[in-house]
């Protein structure tokens, strides 16, 4: 290869059942169509080599590190044995830093684990994953991130045929709830103590030789979702299939397939066409970041003591830690976006009640904290309504007990609250304009959602939400 890369794969010192090394399925006329420039100088890689290389990131070349993981996973749940059924590890590359990181195409062709699927993606899914993880990772929210999108130059069939297309993203690995429970249900305990100690190794190097490891590990795994969790709901995303197969160990978020950020706030949002009875809905998140790291824990017991009733015991003593360290976090973050430094326990109760305002009123959940970063409380749907105006009286009352320049107060918001937000709209205008061959939208997307906090630069119509619609905003798979 002209590249530089520097590829390793020491997932394979995992017993084989971890994973599957078939062959590759090579496509007539590859086009790079998307580039993460930033990305690949953050990898140390060569841009201009790394473009001019699209067999490699089509899936036309097999790596000597390439393989398919194996998994499983609750699925609205349910559990279910899964795997790589479109996805290709082409290895993990360690930077000139020394930072390991897997590099994964997706829609490269059918697995092992295909079940029957063709392994392939529509570029339309594709672009949205690269759009959705560029402004994840813009807003400083722990995500893996796309490098490139490729055109196959072949169709697939979906409800209709469409153009297909292979995505290169990066990710600290892809260790997942499922890979665990995968062990536990296939394996033996020993594969279940080989996983744990290669994740420990590839994430919490510091704990590899603690007596108590598995439960420190156990407990950071828990640390690390319930700030990522906390981090979606200040934002407003829904990731739309938290299936314990998308819950990485890594904290980051991953597979953003029929995901949304909600424009008017409500609890109950779903978007995913797929999540009939709302398992998934934005209000229902935190609680299902609870459940799948139940689903880990229970997997990793055997390692956490000697007798299963004291390791039951240190278990749920680390997932009620979940429930705190999520609230801290996102109590502490509402606090945040209305200005107040320090959070008190009574200023809940005035997040709270802004949140009542905002629902009762139909408020767009960026915008309304946008209004207020900016000072432009007329704009607020609720601001001539009697309790509205009471809020708004409590709200600069507690400021002013900071005794804080507004200054201050302005740039803490204007640090926690976004300007711009990939709005549907704008996502299913881009991703139709793809279809089309036209990625000049896409790229324009991009530009504005890499500055999310950019409150200097008037943003236009992507600021606003879209036109009323007739029925609800839905999102697919795009399996």
């Amino acid at each position: 290869m002209t590249t530089n890369w520097n590829f390793e794969a020491t997932y394979l010192e995992l017993r084989d059942m971890f994973y599957h090394r078939g062959p590759i399925h090579p496509v007539d006329t590859p086009e790079l169509v998307l580039f993460n420039e930033a990305l690949a100088a953050s990898l140390g890689l060569d841009a201009e080599a790394v473009k001019e290389d699209v067999a490699l990131l089509a899936g036309n070349i097999q790596t000597d590190t390439s393989f398919s993981e194996a998994y499983a996973g609750h699925q609205f749940g349910h559990f279910t044995m899964l795997g790589d059924g479109r996805a290709l590890m082409l290895g993990e590359h360690v930077t000139p830093n020394g930072k390991r990181v897997d590099v994964q195409l997706k829609g490269s062709g059918p697995t092992e684990y295909s079940r029957g699927g063709d392994g392939r993606a529509a570029i339309g899914p594709m672009v949205r994953e690269f759009l959705i993880s560029e402004a994840m990772h813009s807003l400083g929210i722990p995500t893996n991130r796309a490098l490139s999108v490729v055109k196959t130059g072949e169709p697939v069939m979906r409800q209709r045929p469409e153009q297909g297309a292979v995505l290169t993203r990066v990710a600290s690995s892809h260790l997942r709830v499922g890979t665990f429970q995968y062990a536990a249900a296939a394996g033996s305990i020993d594969d279940v103590i080989a996983l744990a100690d290669y994740a420990i190794r590839r994430h919490d190097p510091d704990l590899a030789n603690q007596p108590n490891r598995y439960e420190q590990f156990l407990g950071r795994v828990i640390a690390r979702q319930a700030k990522l969790i906390a981090d979606w709901q200040l934002v407003g995303f829904i990731h739309g299939v938290m299936n314990t197969d998308n819950t990485f160990i890594s904290g980051e978020g991953l597979d953003y397939g029929p995901c949304a950020f909600m424009d008017t706030y409500h609890p109950q949002t779903v978007f995913s066409s797929i999540d009939r009875e709302g398992r998934y809905a934005y209000a229902n998140q935190p609680y299902i970041g609870s459940w799948n790291l139940a689903r880990l824990a229970e997997t990793l017991l055997p390692l956490l003591a000697d007798t299963q009733e004291v390791a039951i015991d240190i278990a749920n003593r680390l997932l009620n830690d979940y429930t705190e360290t999520y609230k801290t976090a996102y109590f502490t973050g509402l606090a945040h976006k209305i200005g107040l430094y320090v959070r008190k326990e009574e200023d809940d109760a005035l997040t709270d009640e802004l949140l009542r305002l905002m629902m009762e009123t139909e408020s767009d959940f960026t915008n309304t904290f946008r209004s207020l970063t900016l000072g432009e409380f007329e704009s607020l749907p609720f601001a001539s309504r009697d309790d509205g105006k009471a809020w708004l009286s409590a709200w600069q009352k507690r400021l002013g007990e900071q005794g804080l320049p507004d200054e201050d107060v302005t740039r803490l918001m204007r640090q926690h609250n976004p300007a711009v937000i990939p709005r549907n709209h704008h996502v299913e205008s881009a991703i139709q304009a793809a279809a089309r061959g036209d990625f000049a939208p896409t790229e324009m997307l991009l530009a504005v959602l890499r500055k999310p906090y950019d409150y200097e630069t008037d943003h236009g119509r992507y600021v606003s939400p879209g036109p009323p619609r007739s029925y609800p905003y839905q999102t697919f798979c795009g399996t």
